[in-house]
């Protein structure tokens, strides 16, 4: 006889289950027809984070975890960001894989837990939700001031350019002392005003310097936030990158003009031109740039990627020591000879020579891991 104890047990257990399930079904089912669309919403983003991280705690990139789950990596891709929702079946293999339960993947709130580096062994600092939009709104008006700044350290010298050209022509009437005295003035001034503006940017960046500098994670909804933004940005990141690119590469066209003539007045007119001209693809390249990587930092892409975390600590070092010899190079050359009209092309031949020494810390870098 079957014992009716056991029977009320197992039958219990049943509906238990059925229950669950169907509360699954519901979630999955609401987040396909988009119903409650803003809370859904948020639930697709928090589903999407708890992917990445559970893949990224498994150290599986998204090509291995789509040949885990027998699916293309667009559709892992399409996951991650909370463009689609994988189907029940695939919510189960996912918690079977991850080793978690299917109530924690649907979950739309959790405990906080404790978050650990690439190694599992050091506690790491969470990036809140509004902690990142500050860090992407400030890196935005930041953008802004650095290619400022960098735009009024490439075109300082223009000033003593053209005085200095103007001592050459009767008509104006200015002694060589005067140019020099007001051309160098200004000169310092702008650079000083550039550097005011490098320092007040490091300042406003303190409170985010640890995401350059220390292991972080991201809370629920952070890594689609950033996505949604990163999409959203892309079409006038390659835009500015484009024109940019042409401006640069046009930027000597002045110049070769200027040669042709006999003028040096003129010249050095056309000479300022190609300054002006580069300056300006310069604004393009770092106003792009620099919010198209603090969205890379978050998500921790491209060159930030953890793999590339000591190629770049090397990079950064290198770089700045080159740039602060080629800045004691083109100042010590400049003032000693005081052929201000020539020793501008320091800058586009260490630019050059700046890329092999890159290429150079590259395969030093490769080399050393092997």
């Amino acid at each position: 006889m079957i014992n009716q104890e056991q029977l009320t047990v197992d039958r219990f257990q049943a509906v238990v289950w059925w229950c669950a399930t169907a509360k699954k079904l519901f979630f999955v089912w609401r987040m396909a027809v988009g119903y409650e669309h803003h809370e859904t919403e948020e639930m697709i983003m928090i589903l999407a984070d708890k992917i990445i991280r559970l893949r990224k705690k498994n150290g599986w990139s998204q090509e291995e975890l789509a040949e885990k789950m027998q699916v293309s990596r667009q559709a892992v891709s399409k996951w991650e960001g909370a463009q689609t929702v994988p189907d029940l079946e695939k919510i189960l293999m996912l918690g079977n894989l991850f080793g978690v339960t299917t109530d924690y993947l649907l979950k739309d709130e959790m405990e906080d837990e404790e978050f650990t580096d690439e190694t599992g062994n050091v506690s790491v600092k969470r990036i809140t939700l509004a902690q990142a939009n500050d860090f992407l709104e400030w890196r935005k008006s930041a953008s802004v001031r650095i290619a400022i700044g960098t735009f009024l350290c490439i075109i300082a010298a223009i000033p003593l350019l053209i005085l200095g050209a103007a001592t050459e022509v009767p008509a104006y009437h200015i002694s060589e002392n005067v140019a020099a005295g007001v051309g160098l003035t200004t000169l310092l001034l702008i650079v000083a005003i550039a550097v005011a503006i490098f320092i007040f940017c490091g300042f406003k960046n303190a409170p985010f310097d640890f995401i350059d500098k220390e292991p972080f994670e991201t809370e629920y909804g952070v890594t689609g936030m950033v996505k949604e933004r990163q999409k959203a940005y892309r079409g006038f990141y390659t835009k500015c990158n484009i024109i940019g690119a042409c401006l640069c590469i046009i930027s000597p066209v002045p110049l070769f003009i200027g040669a042709f003539t006999e003028k040096e007045f003129f010249t050095v007119i056309m000479l300022t031109a190609t300054m002006l001209l580069a300056g300006i693809g310069a604004v393009f390249f770092i106003v792009s740039g620099v919010r198209w990587a603090s969205m890379q930092k978050l998500l921790k892409e491209g060159e930030f990627a953890p793999q590339e975390k000591r190629k770049n600590r090397i990079k950064e070092t290198v770089g700045t020591a080159y740039w602060l010899i080629a800045t004691a190079v083109y100042l010590g050359w400049s003032f000693l000879t005081n052929a201000w009209e020539i020793t501008w092309l320091v800058w586009p031949i260490a630019g050059i020579l700046f890329a092999v020494v890159l290429c150079l810390c590259n395969l030093l870098v490769v080399d050393r891991e092997k």
